[in-house]
Formats: C-alpha cells, sequence, structure tokens
C-alpha cells in the first residue's frame, strides 16, 4: 500500500522508464507547485476579491462559481499568458534537464537556499511532499465546494 509520506512507486515507471525519471519529477515539482498556489488561491478568494462590480462578493458569491462567471471575460486572456509563460519556460527546462545540466525543478533561484546540503536536501523533499498533499487538497477542495454548495472551511 502506498501512503503519501511513503516514497513509493506501485506502477515502477522508475524502473521501466529510467530515461525520463527527471522528466517525471520536473512535472511532479510543476504539478505541486500549481497545486500549492492553486489552494491558496481558493481559500483568498472566498475572503478577498479584486476590484469591480463583476467581481464582487454579490456578483460571484461562491468562488468554485467564478469560472462560468468569467469566461466571457479575462478567462482568455488568462489561458493566454499563462500558456505562454509556460511554454516559455518548457523549452529551455527540456534541454537542460535532457543534456543533465540542471536538476529536476532548479530554475537558479536560490534566495531562501540552505548553505548546508543536508538541509537542502531536506527542503527538496519538503517542497515534493507539500506539493503531493497539495495536488490532493486542491482535488478535495473543489469536490467540497461543488457537494456542500459554501466556501471556506470546506467542511
Amino acid at each position: 500500500m502506498c501512503f503519501l509520506l511513503i516514497p513509493c512507486m506501485q506502477l515502477k515507471l522508475s524502473e521501466t522508464y529510467e530515461p525520463l525519471v527527471p522528466w517525471f519529477r520536473e512535472c511532479e515539482l510543476r504539478h505541486g507547485r500549481t497545486a500549492m498556489i492553486a489552494v491558496m488561491g481558493f481559500i483568498a478568494t472566498d475572503f478577498i476579491r479584486i476590484p469591480g462590480e463583476a467581481y464582487s462578493f454579490e456578483a460571484i458569491p461562491k468562488t468554485i462559481d467564478a469560472h462560468d462567471a468569467l469566461l466571457q471575460g479575462p478567462m482568455y486572456q488568462l489561458l493566454l499568458w499563462i500558456g505562454l509563460f509556460d511554454l516559455i519556460i518548457t523549452a529551455p527546462a527540456c534541454k537542460a534537464l535532457g543534456d543533465g545540466e540542471r536538476e529536476p525543478g532548479d530554475f537558479g533561484l536560490y534566495t531562501f537556499k540552505p548553505k548546508d546540503d543536508a538541509a537542502y536536501k531536506v527542503k527538496q523533499e519538503a517542497e515534493l511532499l507539500n506539493g503531493r498533499l497539495a495536488m490532493i487538497a486542491v482535488g478535495g477542495i473543489a469536490t467540497q465546494s461543488i457537494t456542500n454548495g459554501h466556501g471556506f472551511p470546506y467542511i
């Protein structure tokens, strides 16, 4: 049985597709980082909204309804800009990852990097586990918001 905190690979993808393991880790980190931002976004929009009549709590009472309410407006711009950003980041990352020039998920932002290598490994593992938890949490938050019909706390 595979639990969240126990490192395991039930499908044995790391053995079957060994050259792709860095790519799998890169994808897992990217999805985890996105999920961590999504969790904060879900919670924040239950309390704070951007100015404007169309975005007020009266116009969009529940966060989960924001997607359908904003389809005619800025949703296409979000898709365009996020997609463009992802393309710009992905191409050099794939090349550098394939050449072995960088670690998966490493974009050279070392502002908060610990000086000690052991502490850095602990931080990397914590990010990976927090990302896995956030991926599960986003699904839970969305499900609770839809089934219960209310926002935070999602119980």
